[in-house]
């Protein structure tokens, strides 16, 4: 092995394709440099090219075609509840405003009915649960602006929202806060940092979280979609398509009848 390839043995070549493919430089149809271009620009040898390009293809990243090189696959078939996956997304997904539309997307159909059950089954350390991160939120936000304190008050925005998804004591929900818990981070971070109302943003989730307190189901489904109504504005994300019955109750209308 060369002198090139031993001193760049340790250079992370997952990082980096990820980090150009959930930003964007490769789109969904794209396919990457092939592995003898990516051989010689990072000076490593073909087999640790290619036991990286494997971590790509196991989460749905990318597929190998055979003589053309390996291609970026449609975000649907990205495997983004894999926890490796889902930790790629938290740390280099930020500027890739489609996969944030498709995550915001999922969370305004699904986490107003979430806050719902809450409000019904939610027990007195639930409501603990969601209290002391709410806390946090408002320490964090009111001790400063600075890079750090941003960073807490997202973390406690993000417990927040687990807390939720916990009291709702459906072991389904319990397991998928876990799994979504860097989903959920990616947009409370972004949005955390460009939201030009923080105060009102801590004064809806205050909203929601007297709800589930008091036991409103109907007012916690409003208030949740409030929150992620909140959260796509400070994205720039508003024309997000949303669930109809998310719609509807935003609206002031009750819940659409069962079929």
């Amino acid at each position: 092995m060369s002198t090139t390839r031993s001193s760049r043995s340790d250079f992370n070549l997952t990082d980096r394709l990820v980090s150009d493919i959930f930003s964007g430089r490769y789109q969904p149809g794209d396919f990457i440099p092939k592995e003898m271009q990516i051989c010689e620009q990072f000076g490593l040898s073909r087999t640790v090219v290619r036991r990286h390009l494997a971590q790509l293809v196991d989460g749905g990243i990318i597929e190998r075609i055979s003589g053309h090189g390996s291609r970026v696959r449609e975000y649907s078939e990205w495997r983004i509840l894999d926890p490796v996956v889902t930790e790629w997304m938290t740390r280099f997904a930020a500027p890739n405003e489609e996969i944030q539309r498709e995550v915001l997307s999922f969370r305004l159909s699904v986490e107003p009915h979430v806050a719902r059950l809450a409000a019904e089954q939610a027990a007195a350390r639930d409501l603990v649960a969601i209290e002391e991160a709410f806390d946090g939120m408002a320490r964090d936000m009111q001790n400063g602006g600075s890079q750090e304190r941003r960073r807490l008050h997202s973390e406690s925005d993000v417990a927040f929202h687990v807390a939720i998804f916990r009291a709702t004591h459906n072991i389904v929900w319990a397991q998928l806060s876990h799994i979504l818990r860097p989903s959920i981070h990616l947009l409370v971070y972004e949005s955390n940092v460009s939201a030009d109302d923080p105060e009102d943003s801590l004064e809806r989730h205050r909203r929601l979280m007297e709800a589930i307190r008091m036991r409103q189901p109907d007012v916690a489904f409003k208030a949740a979609y409030a929150v992620l109504e909140g959260t796509s504005r400070a994205l720039g994300l508003a024309h997000t398509p949303i669930d109809a019955q998310a719609e509807i109750a935003s609206r002031g209308v009750g819940p659409m009848p069962t079929p």
